[in-house]
């Protein structure tokens, strides 16, 4: 069992093409011996977004802190604290900040996506 906290967790800056003002954090991986899935937590500063991409897999969100819109396909949806969200598998999506503050969320994937 591992129980950790997400301020004890490094934040690295997203380098993918298409990201901006986005940061990630890995609280729970494979090298914690978990090996299904991962726990990825993004915090994207106001104005900030993901790359707008697809996956093979779905992914399973939840919003942590802020508000703004997840992108399904071209069509924004608004999303803030407390919302879920299940990205299906093939679907074209992206995160984006609208708010004032960090927008913070968390995303769990099957580990290969790390």
């Amino acid at each position: 069992m591992k129980i950790t906290n997400l301020q004890e967790c490094e934040s690295m800056a997203v380098a993918m093409e298409g990201a901006k003002g986005a940061s990630r954090q890995l609280p729970i991986g494979k090298a914690d011996g978990a090996p299904n899935f991962s726990i990825r937590v993004f915090t994207l500063e106001p104005g900030g977004h993901t790359p707008h991409h697809i996956h093979e897999s779905e992914h399973l969100n939840y919003v942590i802190a802020g508000e703004g819109v997840a992108m399904e396909g071209d069509t924004p949806r608004p999303i803030k604290q407390g919302d879920f969200v299940l990205v299906v598998p093939h679907e074209k999506h992206q995160y984006r900040n609208t708010g004032d503050s960090p927008l913070v969320f968390m995303c769990m994937v099957p580990s290969e996506y790390e």
